[in-house]
């Protein structure tokens, strides 16, 4: 047996570090900030506890371009390091000071940095890098750093003579972007939004009012927010706050909904707030709104991990020390926190409707036509969410008459039970177009919805297998027989006419319908109905569907037709029953098909040009 240490070569590792450990370039702006945030942390922290004598004056973190020189420099007052803390920190890979102050002082501050490795990402960019830096104790020396990307480095004494830390990046050629103005504020709007500390580029221009005269100032351009909003406490926060921030988050977005403000501390640390933006439809390009940042600092807008899907279509932040992130934090690493944050969030965002809906049932249903589709989507993707969902989740007819699931159910278990005590639920994706069959229903006494949202399909198929019902599209069958009440109405016609009746129509449908029938009807229904079979459909549809995602064409399941031709109306059973002549026959028998087409718009080019010139003739 024989046993021993692992042996890692630096001239071997440091490249690797430098290419490979991030997987974005501008991520080295990120980095080399939250290092200066964690120097001046750790400074206040000192001083606090009196270990730190002097003022702490001005601590904005600077972010200084210069074109001529192709430097970029980040410069803080924080903490500062003397020559033995640069051996220790700089010339060890994977040597974190953070962590080292961390665990003396875990008690008053949060430190952004824990593995020691983000101040390398400094040569991602560039191809030279000296720290100047002066430590906060008073007998310190100042010193400069020097490495030009390789293993060897210098370090030697320098004339600085305030404490904190100049990073100077001098840029190789495939990086100058970085010494343009637009270019940094995109970085620092990004990463750094809502640092604690104020983050300096350049000055701005300000107007003052001096006695009668306005004068305009130059001052510290301060790109960030160092007291976002999840900081304060919610009882704090006014109404236009929230919607302020909303704004400052997401410009031009309109106001949004109403908002959940995340707030705990066990067993897990996590703040933030949750908006609910007006989504209708639109869920699908509503993804990647919420920001998750780790002390202030951002991480993603890919919070799949932690975020269920249906919650991605709400915009706002969360900002949490103890999600666990990998050694870039690039992304996030799934444990047992993160399952615990997501059963948080998944509960709170369910409270805060059951919440609304209680508190104030009207506005809620005022509000459903946004959320609608974020709740349907929640029900039938997450079984916690559906437990509580199920008691606050809406129909809403054609009437715009909103119920819950169990208050509709029921409303009209009398009138829309079948002989099987099989509830019926019928529905309407278009009230405009489906006019006639829906006055048909109400004749009946039926309950028609409205169901016109895209996850609406899913919706219907997830309660007929959890709520017991079943849903028919009002155009999936006449409205005599969307639900069998085992009812047979005798037909007026006898079997020599109905089957005259029935080939006459079929040879004018042969290229329309799967199927035509002739039926004994209600004398006041329509001479033809054209209805499509609810099965059938629903397949079509979802071939549909599934094809159109993967960008192929979709033959399988072609869109179903059935003519159903009523017997029992009057024009049926006693005016083209009675001609004689079979041209006749045949130009009314087209004539009352073309009608029904019409109605269901589907009497479209030539043959719309043909109908209405032939209707024109007979004026």
């Amino acid at each position: 047996m024989q046993s021993g240490k692992i042996s890692v070569q630096t001239e071997n590792i440091f490249p690797i570090i430098k290419k490979f450990l991030y997987s974005e370039q501008e991520i080295f702006l990120r980095e080399l900030i939250s290092n200066a945030i964690d120097a001046t942390s750790k400074l206040k922290a000192l001083s606090n506890r009196g270990e730190m004598k002097g003022e702490l004056g001005n601590l904005n973190i600077e972010i200084i371009p210069n074109k001529e020189n192709k430097t970029l420099t980040i410069r803080d007052r924080g903490i500062g390091m003397d020559e033995e803390e640069v051996n220790k920190y700089l010339n060890q890979v994977a040597f974190s000071s953070a962590q080292e102050f961390l665990d003396k002082y875990k008690d008053e501050l949060n430190i952004i940095g824990h593995f020691g490795l983000g101040f390398y990402s400094a040569f991602m960019v560039a191809e030279k890098v000296e720290v100047i830096t002066k430590s906060y104790k008073s007998d310190s020396v100042a010193v400069r750093w020097t490495c030009n990307g390789e293993t060897e480095y210098t370090i030697q004494p320098d004339e600085k003579s305030d404490r904190g830390t100049d990073i100077v990046l001098h840029l190789s050629t495939d990086a100058q972007e970085y010494l343009e103005e637009f270019k940094l504020q995109t970085l620092l709007d990004k990463f750094c939004k809502f640092l604690p500390v104020p983050i300096q580029l350049g000055t701005k221009k300000e107007t003052i009012r001096e006695g009668e005269e306005d004068k305009e100032i130059e001052v510290p351009n301060i790109i960030n927010n160092t007291n976002p909003l999840w900081k304060k406490s919610p009882a704090e926060i006014t109404e236009e706050e929230y919607k302020a921030f909303y704004e400052e988050l997401y410009p031009f977005s309109g106001e949004p909904l109403f908002w959940i403000h995340l707030n705990i501390d066990y067993p897990f640390n996590l703040t933030g707030i949750l908006y609910f933006p007006k989504i209708k439809n639109q869920f699908e390009i509503q993804k990647n709104k919420i920001h998750l940042y780790s002390n202030q600092v951002f991480v993603t807008d890919d919070v799949k991990e932690i975020v269920p899907e249906f919650l991605m279509l709400l915009h706002g932040v969360i900002d949490s020390p103890d999600i666990p992130l990998n050694v870039s934090r690039s992304y996030l690493q799934s444990d047992a926190n993160v399952r615990k944050i997501t059963g948080y969030i998944t509960k709170k965002v369910a409270e805060k409707l059951q919440e609304l809906f209680k508190k104030d049932r009207l506005d809620f249903e005022r509000k459903w036509d946004d959320i609608g589709t974020f709740i349907k989507y929640g029900l039938i993707s997450d079984e916690k969410f559906a437990e509580k969902a199920m008691a606050f989740s809406l129909f809403k007819n054609v009437d715009k008459v909103y119920e819950t699931i169990e208050e509709y159910k029921e409303k009209v278990k009398d009138v829309q039970t079948d002989k099987n005590k099989r509830l019926n639920v019928l529905y309407t994706h278009d009230p405009l177009l489906h006019h006639s069959i829906i006055q048909q229903c109400k004749n009946r006494g039926y309950d028609v919805l409205l169901m016109d949202q895209i996850i609406d399909n899913h919706f219907i198929q997830h309660l007929e297998y959890k709520a017991e019902m079943s849903f028919k599209r009002i155009d999936s069958d006449t409205v005599d027989r969307l639900i069998d009440l085992d009812e047979k109405p005798e037909s007026v016609l006898n079997e020599d006419q109905q089957k005259s009746v029935t080939e006459l129509f079929k040879q004018l449908s042969i290229n329309l319908a799967t199927n035509t029938e002739v039926k004994p009807l209600s004398p006041n229904d329509p001479p033809i109905q054209i209805v499509r079979p609810e099965f059938l459909r629903r397949m079509s549809e979802m071939q549909h569907m599934m094809h159109m995602a993967r960008g192929e064409q979709d033959d399988m399941f072609k869109d179903s037709h059935s003519v159903i031709v009523n017997s029992n109306h009057p024009t049926i059973a006693q005016k083209l029953v009675a001609m004689e002549d079979e041209s006749t026959k045949q130009q009314l028998a087209t004539y009352l098909l073309e009608l029904a087409l019409l109605e269901q718009q589907m009497l479209k080019g030539a043959a719309l040009t043909d109908f209405v010139k032939r209707s024109l003739e007979k004026i």
